[in-house]
């Protein structure tokens, strides 16, 4: 009898726990088929051709912008972050090609000098960089980073047309400031200096752009003061007008040499610098309207003569100085449509700035300044003026300068690219690849630029040039 109920237990055991089992499974199956159904639903409207056609418009608007990837930058980053608190720390790496972003890459070292630069996550490179030492042995060295936007042009044209100029323009007044004849020179302007690593669509607009510059510009072909003299209304035609690129207050431009040497017996390079920065400016909206190029560019440019440092800032490029302390000094300030002052001179000039994944002058650049992007320049939106700082080198003692597109400040501090710096100073070059590889893996989306310089520098007698990065 006892074997009986407990036969009966089992049995009422094992039908309860088959009953909860089949319910399961029932509950599981209709979960599959609703997510079925959805997934059916989806794909029935995903598929409709007015939806593919509104994807594709959106697509082709974000592309045409020119700002797909600066848009979605903030985005990524907050992704970022969320995932890094489950180990995953490179989420945007899954949307790159790795190896093609790190292989397309720029570098210089040089005695005193190095260089790294990756096109990173961006479709092209419009970072371009210029290294000129001891330019003619007169013992004045200049160095500049530019970062295009919207396209190649107006970084190709500050590197061929704007820095050939001003190395002229500088060669011209330290030789009138020298007055000594024996040392007379001639002013070489080169009738292409287009780059061999252009396309054909870019080297075709350079010529134009060439074309229409040398109708301008009539270099100084005689070795005497006098000659120079003589040829100062010829030089007179080059200045063209400040006011077009600038703000209201700003004058003519004057290219007479004599007009940057100073009572003292200095010379003025700040003006030069900033006369130089606009005069090109003014060209390159007019030559950017030929050929409907709305490209832009920041201008970081640095100018080193003895123990005193100028630096003339047009947009977001930045350079930084560790002084003999090991402190991060700023040698140049971001222009960005948020500050105070930039938001002021856009709002007076009847524009306008929003948000659109940063702050914008009218809801599409992300730098108040720059060269080129003659659109936003016809009601002084956006102005090349550049602010020129000074320094004292003797005074601050450096051990290096680091200069650098924004896409290496997007992911690092200032005191944190020092510090990196100084922990590789006996190899710098390894230091700005270390740095600029650095800081893609923090998941930088632009072009990255490393540009080092250390000191006290020692310059070689032979000038060390590298144009649009050096090798490839």
């Amino acid at each position: 009898m006892d074997d009986n109920v407990e036969d009966k237990i089992i049995y009422q055991v094992y039908l309860t726990h088959m009953k909860l089992l089949s319910s399961k499974l029932t509950s599981a199956k209709n979960k599959v088929n609703s997510f079925y159904n959805m997934w059916k639903y989806m794909q029935f409207y995903i598929v409709k051709p007015e939806v593919i056609i509104f994807l594709a418009l959106l697509l082709c608007l974000l592309l045409f912008s020119g700002n797909l990837f600066q848009s979605t930058n903030g985005f990524f980053k907050k992704i970022n972050r969320n995932l890094s608190f489950i180990g995953f720390n490179n989420f945007q790496q899954l949307m790159v090609d790795e190896k093609n972003a790190l292989s397309k890459n720029w570098k210089f070292e040089g005695k005193n000098v190095a260089l790294y630069a990756i096109k990173g996550r961006r479709s092209q490179m419009e970072d371009r960089c210029v290294i000129k030492t001891n330019i003619m042995d007169t013992g004045i060295s200049l160095f500049a980073v530019f970062d295009g936007h919207g396209g190649e042009f107006a970084a190709d044209y500050a590197t061929t047309h704007l820095m050939k100029n001003l190395i002229n323009k500088v060669v011209e007044v330290k030789k009138l400031h020298d007055k000594n004849p024996d040392t007379a020179y001639e002013t070489k302007i080169a009738t292409s200096n287009t780059p061999d690593n252009l396309t054909p669509q870019m080297k075709t607009k350079l010529k134009k752009i060439e074309t229409f510059s040398l109708t301008k510009i009539k270099p100084i072909t005689s070795t005497d003061d006098s000659a120079i003299h003589h040829n100062k209304h010829k030089q007179d035609t080059l200045s063209l007008k400040k006011d077009i690129t600038s703000s209201k207050n700003v004058e003519d431009v004057t290219i007479n040499p004599s007009s940057y040497l100073q009572k003292g017996g200095g010379i003025n390079f700040s003006k030069l610098l900033i006369d130089e920065v606009l005069a090109a400016d003014k060209l390159l909206i007019e030559a950017a309207k030929l050929t409907y190029d709305i490209a832009g560019s920041t201008a970081l440019i640095v100018l080193i003569e003895g123990n005193t440092l100028f630096v003339a800032n047009v947009g977001d490029s930045r350079g930084v100085m560790c002084d003999k302390k090991g402190n991060a000094i700023p040698i140049s300030f971001d222009h960005k449509p948020q500050q105070m002052r930039e938001k002021k001179r856009i709002a007076e000039a009847g524009g306008f700035i929003s948000f659109n994944g940063v702050w914008r002058v009218a809801g599409v650049l992300a730098t108040s300044r720059a060269l080129g992007d003659y659109p936003l320049k016809e009601k002084h939106f956006v102005i090349a003026n550049p602010d020129v700082l000074t320094f004292d080198l003797s005074h601050h003692d450096p051990q290096f300068i680091i200069l650098a597109s924004d896409g290496l400040w997007d992911t690092y501090t200032n005191e944190e690219a020092i510090d990196c710096i100084k922990n590789h100073i006996d190899d710098s070059f390894y230091g700005a690849q270390y740095l600029t590889i650095q800081s893609f893996n923090r998941g930088s989306l632009d072009n990255i630029t490393v540009l080092i310089i250390k000191f006290p520098p020692i310059w070689s007698k032979e000038s060390q040039t590298v144009n649009n990065g050096g090798s490839e």
